[in-house]
């Protein structure tokens, strides 16, 4: 074995390293048993059947036995309650030695129906967000619609983001922390896209700079972020990668301030590129300067934006 190839596992090596009996390795098999989509999406098209789902969701401390399922269902003929079962078991439902459990499947339809993806389109009015614009200094409005919040300033039309947010992450939260959570959601986002997995389907994440055009946050040179498989989308400003970097962290928290608490939206250098430069293309070279108290960080990425240098000096 040589040098270059010691120690090295097929999880370090790139795509472009791999051969096609590496892909065929590492890649999804023959599917033997699968149920095409129109069939498993009618599988769940029953009121019963969601109702034997939520149960076995609600239960506590493992397998549900049938008697008890039955029960929690409340569905009085047992032939029925039996076929309902029976169509979801081995797709949606386990039956095991003890009774009855979620399979992973199972789970999902029960959170999509918690988070209300496909049957709340609720819609709230422009709120204040109590942050000031990073252009103009005036407040913040947020808004949402259609499954999408979005912050932006109503005087100087600066964006400061707008993505996903399901209408169960409304539920029994106040504005404040509505916000907070979108922060948090936004920032794991952004950290599945930038590290490859998509964060809708887990499939396998391009990243490509962009240097025209504009994006939800109303930026030039932006970052953008497409799934392979399912082709779910995500724009950013460059700076906005850098924002679980050590040494970024290690900066802010140098000069009193937690990077983990404060929301991307009050951060210029997450929301424009005013204090991005590029200084080569091929390969590609991009800085990002952040200024605090005096004191500058100067942040160097490349094309996928890993982060390859950063540099403090005094001002």
């Amino acid at each position: 074995m040589s040098g270059a190839d010691a120690g090295t596992t097929d999880l370090d090596r790139t795509d472009a390293d791999r051969t096609d009996a590496d892909r065929t390795d590492v890649g999804v098999q023959d599917c033997v048993e699968c149920v095409p989509p129109a069939d498993a999406f009618a599988l769940v098209g029953n009121e019963t059947r969601l109702s034997i789902l939520e149960a076995l969701w609600n239960a506590e401390g493992g397998p549900v036995r049938f008697s008890e399922l039955h029960a929690a269902v409340g569905l009085r003929d047992s032939a029925q309650f039996n076929y309902h079962l029976g169509k979801l078991t081995d797709q949606y439902v386990r039956k095991i030695d003890d009774g009855y459990a979620l399979r992973t499947a199972g789970a999902k339809v029960v959170r999509a129906i918690l988070a209300g993806s496909f049957t709340e389109h609720p819609q709230l009015d422009a709120f204040p967000v109590g942050d000031d614009c990073t252009r103009c200094g005036e407040g913040l409005v947020a808004r949402y619609a259609d499954g999408m919040l979005a912050i932006d300033c109503p005087d100087c039309g600066r964006k400061h983001g707008e993505y996903s947010f399901p209408p169960g992450g409304l539920h029994d939260r106040t504005r404040a922390e509505i916000l907070s959570a979108f922060d948090q959601r936004v920032r794991h986002l952004h950290c599945l896209a930038k590290d490859g997995v998509c964060p809708e389907c887990s499939g396998r994440m391009h990243t490509s700079i962009s240097p025209e055009g504009e994006c939800c946050l109303g930026v030039g040179l932006r970052a953008d972020h497409v799934c392979e498989q399912c082709r779910h989308e995500l724009c950013s400003a460059i700076g906005l990668s850098l924002l679980d970097q050590s040494a970024v962290v290690a900066f802010h928290r140098d000069h009193g301030i937690d990077l983990g608490t404060t929301p991307y939206w009050r951060l210029d250098w997450c929301v424009s590129d005013d204090a991005t430069a590029v200084r080569s293309t091929d390969p590609w070279e991009i800085e990002v300067t952040i200024e605090l108290d005096g004191e500058t960080l100067l942040a160097t990425l490349d094309g996928d934006l890993t982060l390859v240098d950063a540099e403090r000096t005094d001002a």
